[in-house]
């Protein structure tokens, strides 16, 4: 699923980005900070995508439904503007080492020679049992399960956008990591207060 939204998202929003690309007046190498982290955020905000998309039909609480519906907007507009990028680019939207852009920050989550179509998961993603278990809760299990694995799966990608906010080398990529950072920071408290008025306690940070 994530790999269709990948070819998706990426081919139909490449025209869209071409309008701007004064703003990405270099194209970067295929083991940038820039790209590298194009590809995986892309690949870590489907699958947010995913999670924040089940809320509609699980979930009766207005709260949940409001934070899930600004996620899955936010990340599907973010995750197509780096697969235009990438596009634009001429880099493939799939191949070489998971967050071995972050050099020794990203080898300290031992991804170390996984490539992004392989199925690794990056920091803070779902697991497919944590996923299929998601998907057959309704209610406020779901509601505090939604949150647990949305927390976490904010954290996770927090070292990534930190990390290409200084080290990237187009000011668009530093300006999309900066966002991404601060939102999710955000959310992450503002979900964290949802989940305790729940009954719910946060998962392990990754």
């Amino acid at each position: 699923m994530i790999a269709v939204g990948l070819m998706l998202i990426g081919g139909g929003l490449a025209v869209a980005v071409a309008v701007a690309v004064d703003r990405v007046p270099v194209t970067p190498a295929a083991d940038s900070v820039d790209a590298g982290f194009a590809l995986d955020m892309s690949v870590h905000h489907l699958q947010g995508v995913e999670m924040a998309n089940l809320v509609a039909e699980r979930s009766d609480d207005p709260e949940v439904e409001s934070i899930a519906f600004d996620i899955s907007a936010t990340q599907t507009n973010q995750a197509g503007r780096m697969q235009g990028w990438l596009a634009l680019w001429g880099i493939p939207l799939s191949g070489g080492d998971t967050m071995a852009w972050m050099g020794d920050a990203g080898h300290g989550h031992d991804m170390a020679g996984m490539d992004a179509a392989s199925g690794a998961l990056m920091p803070g993603m779902a697991t497919e049992d944590e996923l299929a278990n998601l998907r057959g809760l309704t209610g406020t299990a779901f509601d505090v399960e939604f949150l647990r694995l949305m927390i976490r799966h904010h954290q996770g990608g927090f070292d990534m956008a930190q990390y290409a906010a200084e080290h990237a080398e187009l000011q668009a990529v530093r300006d999309l990591a900066q966002s991404i950072e601060d939102s999710q920071s955000y959310e992450v408290s503002t979900m964290t207060d949802m989940l305790t008025a729940r009954g719910g306690t946060p998962l392990p940070a990754p």
